[in-house]
């Protein structure tokens, strides 16, 4: 992998003399991922827009050159971003574009949910266009494999899911597929941390950093719940990215994924359809969290007046309902509107939509109610409980000092 600091010099020299820039940036490289993005470019340029891709296969290294060219004076038109507490510190740095004469003419605060419309708004203002709404805990499943081991249903609690893994693995497969990175890891924990624990202890623990909740015995049960999945997960998993570890599913391999609902982009490039190949659900139970994250576009602010038009241009496009429903359907994401006829879109979707329109199951992802740095050291702590023999007290008590610590430069 390029370091960030020399790919941002690389892209800067290539477009020294490049006049100006309508380079967008952004991180979408798989095969759902590039259909998607296809579908909003082509609907750019439709709208008398020019579009120069700048593709980069991890986000930290995307974010990285996006910040790194701001800093140089050098911004390009537009960059994937996800609503984040790193893209609050840009709009208060000053460095975005606001979009707020675009957002009240087109009336997002009544089509977007109130979660999703307070994540692009900093201090009152709109600092970026909504593309996606991805919920990270779907589960996923293989019909394939679900047959092999005489699984009829779908789990509906944590102990039905336990019973349908121990008939996969009684089977021969790999009852967990799971992609063995930190990220993942954090991930794999909230899944269960808003599916057994519910929306109340899910924002206790992470959006409120309650100290009863994060020294309780709820928290407690859901660690040890998290770890005791460990056992149904396949020796090849660590390391592995999350579309290869999608791929175990789709050859019928294994029985079961948590992961965010980008994946179905992998089982539709597949040729693979809900109901019939694969199933999904964005939660074990109809009022699980739904926690909502996402991709958005910025619009770093420049020297160049004649950039803003364009920024407008691709902000109102990608916002726009026929763009909302042709990029969705190929990434595996919902819409951001709320006022939209999914009818169209696949059962996995209309699922995502309808959890998208109750409120009371919305909560913000960890990128959302978390500091970068906090978020990382979050995600070391679970990794390592994940991966190494340490007792579910002893993980606890390293996860409340991560939360409540307000020194980020000395996070455990």
């Amino acid at each position: 992998m390029i370091p960030v600091r020399a790919l941002a010099c690389l892209l800067l020299a290539a477009s020294a003399h490049a006049g100006p820039q309508a380079d967008v940036v952004h991180w979408w490289t798989s095969p759902g991922e590039v259909a998607a993005k296809h579908a909003l470019a082509d609907a750019y340029r439709a709208a008398g827009g020019h579009w120069r891709d700048l593709a980069l296969v991890a986000s930290e290294q995307a974010r990285g050159v996006v910040q790194s060219r701001i800093r140089a004076g050098n911004p390009p038109l537009a960059a994937q971003f996800n609503p984040s507490l790193e893209f609050v510190q840009l709009a208060r740095e000053g460095r975005l574009n606001t979009l707020d004469e675009l957002a009240t003419r087109d009336g997002w605060a009544h089509v977007l949910p109130a979660v999703l419309m307070d994540a692009i708004r900093v201090d009152g203002h709109v600092y970026a266009a909504p593309l996606s709404v991805h919920s990270p805990l779907w589960l996923w499943s293989s019909r394939a494999a679900l047959a092999k081991a005489g699984i009829k249903a779908e789990p509906r609690s944590m102990d039905e899911l336990f019973g349908a893994l121990d008939r996969l693995q009684a089977a021969g497969l790999v009852p967990l597929a799971h992609g063995g990175q930190p990220w993942q890891d954090l991930n794999l924990f909230t899944a269960v941390l808003a599916n057994q624990g519910g929306r109340e202890l899910y924002l206790a623990v992470l959006r409120d950093r309650n100290p009863a909740a994060l020294q309780g015995e709820p928290l407690r049960q859901v660690l040890l719940t998290y770890k005791k999945l460990r056992r149904y997960v396949d020796g090849a998993s660590l390391g592995r990215s999350w579309n290869d570890t999608t791929a175990l599913l789709i050859s019928g391999r294994a029985g079961f994924q948590f992961m965010g609902d980008w994946v179905k982009g992998e089982f539709t490039a597949a040729g693979q359809l809900p109901g019939r190949d694969y199933g999904c659900a964005p939660g074990l139970h109809p009022q699980a969290p739904y926690v909502v994250g996402g991709d958005v576009l910025v619009f770093p602010r420049g020297t160049d007046a004649s950039a803003v038009p364009a920024q407008q241009l691709l902000a109102r496009v990608a916002t726009a309902p026929a763009t909302q429903l042709a990029f969705s359907a190929r990434k595996g994401s919902v819409p951001v509107r709320t006022d939209l006829d999914t009818r169209g879109l696949d059962a996995c979707a209309q699922q995502g939509a309808a959890a998208l329109r109750n409120p009371a199951r919305l909560v913000g992802n960890t990128e959302l109610l978390l500091a970068p740095e906090r978020l990382t050291a979050l995600e070391r702590a679970v990794s390592d409980y994940w991966n190494q023999d340490i007792p579910a007290p002893a993980a606890q008590q390293r996860i409340a000092a991560v939360l409540n610590n307000t020194d980020n430069r000395r996070l455990p």
